[in-house]
């Protein structure tokens, strides 16, 4: 089975016109009536015809979209309505099609709250809507300020004793980007890096032993970057050494091009990697050398000879049904 854990919500108009209500209203038109199934449900189809058939993907979890989720923004209520309107469509999207697609919770979270805000939403998701899997945004500020603790902090351990508990990972993804020096495809690449720095750092898999963490998009910048963090660890005596903390995460595949996923591969391991595309995306765009979509990246991941079957299936199943126990198709 090909399984790809990263994707979208691919929805109707009808969303953001609601999110674009609760803006322009600052929260007092708050009415959301869902979407008719004879109107979701061929948007659905195509997705399956165009994303997933298209390119031989069997399975795909789907999350929100992250740069639509606005946590930054006040009132708060503004960002769990629309929070919520995303997990109800993802679940609708399940409902009809359970063989093709699985949820990925969005959370409310908000920016200069503690965590614990999003739990609600998060035992809805789980225990109501049979979600296998969250997301989370290391950064609700969505770049404005730098007062977000790095998620190698206790801020965070009331969200990790949840994942814990509900025995589901976390992806870790962030969202849009209101800084002027850096485009939100920029700040995920400096968000996943600081993140998986701070959890290498941290006690925090000492304290959570269980805990299942995936960095979107390869990891960052770290495995490009492995040498200095390496040299570092290096510098203090009796330190674990920075690979063996790397591996105590799990990594996709998002990286569209061959060279990076095999620097990924051969830096932590196809035991702690598994297949994503996040399909349509930034890389839904066709190499003007070949034709081919950058986001297909099936046939990249085989044109790597020197994995090995057991590797293959390591990215393209076996890790996937490891970190999300919640899947049984």
């Amino acid at each position: 089975m090909i399984i790809d854990m990263h994707g979208h919500l691919n929805a109707p108009s009808e969303l953001y016109a609601y999110k674009a209500g609760l803006l322009s209203s600052r929260g007092a038109y708050t009415h959301w009536g869902g979407i008719p199934d004879e109107k979701l449900k061929p948007v659905i189809e195509n997705h399956i015809a165009t994303v997933l058939d298209q390119v031989g993907t069997d399975m795909q979890f789907l999350s929100p979209r992250p740069f639509q989720l606005m946590h930054s923004e006040k009132p708060g209520r503004l960002v769990d309505l629309f929070c919520r309107a995303n997990n109800d469509l993802i679940a609708k999207t399940v409902e009809m099609f359970p063989d093709r697609y699985q949820g990925v919770a969005g959370l409310p979270q908000l920016h200069g709250e503690p965590i614990d805000v999003v739990f609600e939403e998060v035992d809805r998701c789980i225990n109501d809507l049979g979600f296998i899997g969250i997301m989370i945004n290391p950064d609700p500020s969505e770049g404005l300020d730098n007062d977000t603790p790095p998620m190698g902090d206790e801020y965070w351990y009331p969200l990790y004793e949840k994942m814990v508990k509900y025995d589901v990972p976390a992806i870790i993804h962030s969202a849009s980007c209101k800084n002027i020096r850096e485009s939100y495809t920029g700040h995920f690449i400096t968000e996943e890096s600081i993140q998986t720095v701070s959890l290498c750092d941290s006690t925090v898999f000492d304290d959570f032993p269980s805990l299942k963490i995936i960095m979107c998009h390869g990891g960052g910048s770290i495995p490009y970057q492995i040498g200095r963090w390496r040299a570092l660890r290096w510098r203090t005596p009796n330190a674990k050494p920075f690979d063996e903390s790397l591996r105590q995460l799990y990594f996709d595949s998002v990286l569209y091009n061959k060279e990076g996923l095999e620097l990924l591969f051969k830096i932590v391991g196809t035991d702690r990697c598994m297949f994503g595309t996040e399909r349509p995306g930034t890389g839904s765009s066709k190499d003007p050398n070949t034709g081919l979509w950058l986001d297909d990246l099936k046939p990249v991941v085989e044109s790597i000879d020197w994995l090995t079957d057991q590797d293959r299936l390591n990215i393209f199943e076996k890790v996937t049904r490891e970190v999300f126990p919640r899947f049984k198709g």
